[in-house]
């Protein structure tokens, strides 16, 4: 009998389960199997954690940082596994690649140390695909392991020279045709495009709108960690994140979770100048009733009334409740805003934030931009012309039309704008950026464009018009 032969085996050890990164783990699939956004996946996961006494602060902390740092630097790590796999990426299970990609970002973009994250990986592997396939997640995981992010980039990405876009897109981790969407729609050189799109792979900070008539911007600013927003008189930023949940006045419904140029975008349709009367308003793509929470709010304040439509039924509901204790008039209708049931010159202000790509909170869902189509723009295009012909049929003769959207696509944004009223003799554009007052780098106007690098927003587009005739 042979010496090895007549050595013990070890005996079999069974995988440990990671509470926090079993829940990214999870998170990573319902994402990728279900289409599922991040941000409406991950809260009820972790509250469910933090019921079983699974986990506290700082475990929740880093399965939020695990699950966006990998969502957001996915097109980066794919590159990367691809220069250490021996097959094509798209014949590596998803499954198995959510766990790569997990690791990857713990040994690249984090600074848990390069055994503790090799290891916690390959235990994660052997809970949810089997000691098989850890084994492959292990020896990917150690090539992974030789070298930094910069080292990693230098490798796997062209020079910005030989290829700028696809330099970008794979250093910043954004698809090559929305880098160059986004530089077509900024403008400018190297430093511009790149400011932005790093930006766009930064945590948010949460930002509070507190609803006039119903709590103060200073009462809010009694909450831990809680600053005043940039521009907004509305806003206040949460600069430690937190649970928003868990502060009285958003509970009540009284201040919301609003992102800043959301609120610029309410406010600026406020402030526009308008001949005669200023009693009805409308919201005409009101889900899921953030602007429409603070027009209703204004509108209160001079005496006004906010009408707030939205087609989905169940987003009517989420509008609802938004309004619910405004402290003026409002009604709420689940109706098509391009066959709309009120009767043409009717509002005195109207609002049309139009459904969009969403490439402008980036940021916020940075799994959106993985699943974008450029196709995905023929498909809008229809539908935000109709709209804001509904608009400008909606408003009386000396009453403004605002058309926001949450992207900064040229033709999302001013080529609607032109198409639009290139056929509507009656309808003149506003200077907007006034209505803004405070807000630096506007550009040229009439219209506005606000962006992550420059105002600490969402990328939200406006236009102001006025109806003549």
């Amino acid at each position: 009998m042979s010496e090895q032969s007549r050595r013990p085996r070890k005996p079999y050890r069974r995988p440990k389960k990671d509470p926090v990164r079993f829940l990214a783990f999870e998170a990573l699939r319902a994402v990728d199997e279900r289409d599922a956004y991040a941000n409406l996946v991950l809260p009820p996961l972790l509250r469910k954690a933090r019921e079983k006494g699974d986990f506290d602060g700082r475990d929740a902390a880093l399965a939020t940082e695990l699950v966006y740092g990998t969502l957001r630097r996915q097109g980066t790590y794919d590159a990367v596994i691809a220069a250490c796999v021996d097959r094509p990426l798209r014949e590596v299970d998803p499954p198995v690649l959510d766990v790569l990609s997990l690791g990857v970002h713990q040994l690249l973009g984090t600074r848990i140390p390069t055994h503790a994250a090799v290891s916690a990986s390959v235990e994660l592997a052997r809970v949810v695909l089997g000691d098989g396939r850890a084994k492959f997640v292990n020896a990917v995981l150690r090539k992974v392991a030789q070298d930094d992010l910069d080292g990693w980039l230098a490798k796997v990405a062209p020079p910005y020279d030989d290829d700028p876009e696809e330099h970008l897109a794979v250093v910043h981790s954004h698809p090559r045709w929305v880098v160059s969407a986004l530089w077509d729609s900024l403008g400018g050189g190297r430093a511009g495009i790149e400011e932005l799109l790093e930006a766009d792979n930064e945590r948010p900070e949460v930002t509070l709108v507190a609803r006039p008539g119903r709590v103060t911007a200073e009462e809010l600013l009694g909450e831990e960690a809680a600053v005043a927003g940039r521009w907004s008189p509305y806003a206040v930023r949460l600069t430690e994140g937190g649970e928003p949940g868990a502060i009285e006045a958003v509970r009540e419904g009284r201040a919301g979770v609003q992102d800043e140029g959301s609120q610029l975008v309410a406010l600026a349709l406020a402030n526009a100048p308008i001949d005669g009367s200023d009693e009805k308003w409308l919201d005409g793509c009101a889900g899921p009733g953030g602007k429409a929470a603070l027009l209703a709010a204004l509108a209160a304040e001079r005496g006004a009334m906010l009408v707030a439509s939205e087609k989905q039924p169940h987003r009517a509901a989420l509008v609802a409740k938004a309004l619910q204790g405004n402290p003026g008039p409002y009604q709420v209708i689940a109706g098509d805003g391009t066959r709309p049931p009120w009767l043409p010159g009717s509002f005195d202000r109207v609002l049309m934030d139009v459904p969009c790509t969403g490439l402008g909170a980036l940021r916020r869902r940075p799994e959106a931009r993985w699943r974008r189509r450029p196709d995905d723009l023929d498909g809008f295009a229809p539908l935000q012309r109709a709209l804001l012909r509904t608009a400008l049929e909606s408003v009386r003769v000396g009453g403004v039309v605002g058309y926001a959207t949450c992207s900064p696509h040229l033709a999302e944004t001013r080529a609607v704008i032109d198409d639009t009223l290139k056929h509507d003799p009656h309808a003149e554009l506003l200077d907007a950026r006034p209505m803004l007052p405070g807000v630096p780098d506007l550009g040229d106007g009439p219209d506005v464009q606000l962006w992550p690098h420059r105002h600490g927003t969402d990328a939200m587009y406006l236009a102001l018009i006025r109806r003549t005739g």
